[in-house]
């Protein structure tokens, strides 16, 4: 009985203090960790996309400027031609023929004039000693100048005659790449219709004439007044071609000029762009799109694509790491994409930490752990 009083109030006690404890509560999870990037500044281009066709730089229609029959043709249609390379040749005869003629001619005429200046210094003696009339002696003068006249009448008439036997050989007037011939050996050409032999293009380099519409180059030129734009100036203004197929033609061409007058039929007008075409992959009349980079923007933002969302009206987002180490959602502006990355123009700072990786564990105004910070795109 002693001990069973003993024990019981023992028992009461260890339970009455057990029942006072409180239970220790969770532990916290440790903040989400994400990724971040430091928005960068950079000089960004401002670059549009045009439609154009390709030009050939010169064009030359090879045409007959002397009456005759195609003795013999001395190129391969579609091959490249050198200035002055022989073409076709005319039938060379009748004009050798009147080139004789025309020496002929002028040799007489020399002759003559010999004649007439002996006699006229003669006369010029005499009349001094009235042993011929003033009149016999004019007559000497005047013959001597008919002669010297005709001296040169025949001078011009051979050089007609040369020029015109030259012209039986049919050369190229410019450098460039030959198309199919128009006659062929056996025909007959007309100077005086200037009929058409061949056409030759020079299209190395080559033109591509663009297509912009006046209000794209309306809205440049107020973002140029405004300073939101900096010219990229005439040896920085680089186009570069997309082809038919989608493929980026390897060569850069520069920008020539900007037509100053809009095509009211379609609004637009023509921006000139000359491309170096060494592989001659260009060729007149092809389709392509050029982009032009008409300036530079000094003081953008770069941040990669997977830092910006859009909402459902196509406003841009981004989630910042505050000094605090949390989570702020920032409204930017970001108009377009540079490779990579996006373009901001408004809504961020540079240096300001973009999260680009565990963007679905976060949510504004949660403290975050950095866990890597990537370098910079190169």
């Amino acid at each position: 009985m002693g001990l069973a009083n003993r024990i019981l109030p023992g028992l009461i006690i260890g339970t009455v203090a057990a029942c006072g404890e409180k239970a220790a509560p969770p532990p916290q999870p440790p903040p989400p960790s994400v990724a971040v990037v430091a928005a960068r500044a950079a000089q960004v281009p401002v670059t549009v996309e045009l439609p154009g066709r390709v030009n050939a730089v010169r064009v030359a229609q090879v045409r007959a400027r002397v009456d005759g029959i195609v003795k013999k043709r001395e190129f391969r249609e579609g091959a490249d031609v050198r200035q002055g390379q022989r073409l076709f040749k005319i039938d060379p005869e009748p004009y050798a023929t009147n080139l004789a003629s025309a020496q002929a001619t002028l040799g007489r005429a020399q002759a003559n004039v010999a004649a007439q200046v002996a006699q006229a210094t003669r006369y010029q003696r005499l009349v001094d000693s009235n042993a011929v009339s003033r009149q016999d002696y004019d007559n000497a003068v005047a013959q001597q100048g008919q002669a010297e006249a005709d001296v040169n009448s025949g001078k011009a008439s051979v050089r007609g005659a040369r020029i015109n036997l030259g012209y039986t050989d049919v050369v190229a007037p410019i450098t460039g790449r030959v198309g199919a011939a128009a006659v062929t050996e056996g025909a007959y050409v007309q100077g005086g219709a200037a009929t058409l032999m061949a056409t030759i293009q020079q299209i190395d380099p080559i033109y591509v004439d663009l297509n912009q519409s006046s209000v794209q180059g309306l809205r440049l030129r107020q973002d140029l007044a405004s300073g939101r734009v900096q010219t990229a100036g005439p040896n920085r203004a680089k186009v570069t071609l997309l082809l038919e197929d989608g493929t980026q033609y390897p060569i850069a061409g520069t920008l020539q000029f900007s037509d100053v007058t809009v095509d009211p039929g379609t609004g637009s007008v023509t921006v000139r762009t000359l491309v170096p075409n060494p592989n001659h992959l260009l060729l007149p009349g092809m389709f392509v799109r050029g982009r032009v980079e008409q300036g530079v923007v000094e003081h953008a933002l770069l941040v990669p694509q997977a830092g910006v969302a859009h909402d459902a009206q196509g406003q841009a987002s981004a989630l910042v790491v505050g000094r605090d180490g949390k989570v702020v959602q920032k409204t930017i502006q970001a108009p377009r994409t540079l490779g990579g990355d996006w373009v901001v123009t408004g809504g961020l700072e540079e240096g300001d930490r973009v999260i680009v990786a565990g963007l679905q564990k976060v949510k504004p105004g949660a403290p975050v752990r950095i866990a890597a910070t990537p370098g910079p795109a190169p």
